[in-house]
């Protein structure tokens, strides 16, 4: 299992946010994006970060913008996420 870090606990917040605003369940956004269910799960549980082309696929599958997904970033001090 992965470790869950600062950055995958902000991001997995909010892909579980937008995900439940748009009404798409974990089965149904990872039917969408062509990823396992598990995988959405560690996801939004911190466990793993994206790469650039899920992150494309999730904004396509939940209807937003991939600065969307990433906004919860620029309200944090990068210093504190980051691993030293």
């Amino acid at each position: 299992m992965s470790e869950i870090t600062p950055a995958g606990e902000l991001f997995g917040e909010r892909l579980r946010e937008i995900r439940k605003k748009r009404g798409v369940t974990q089965v149904e956004l990872a039917k969408l994006t062509g990823l396992p269910q598990s995988h959405v799960s560690a996801m939004e549980r911190g466990a793993i970060l994206p790469n650039l082309l899920t992150l494309l696929r999730l904004a396509k599958a939940l209807g937003c913008k991939t600065s969307e997904l990433v906004s919860t970033f620029d309200k944090r001090d990068l210093s504190v996420i980051l691993p030293n």
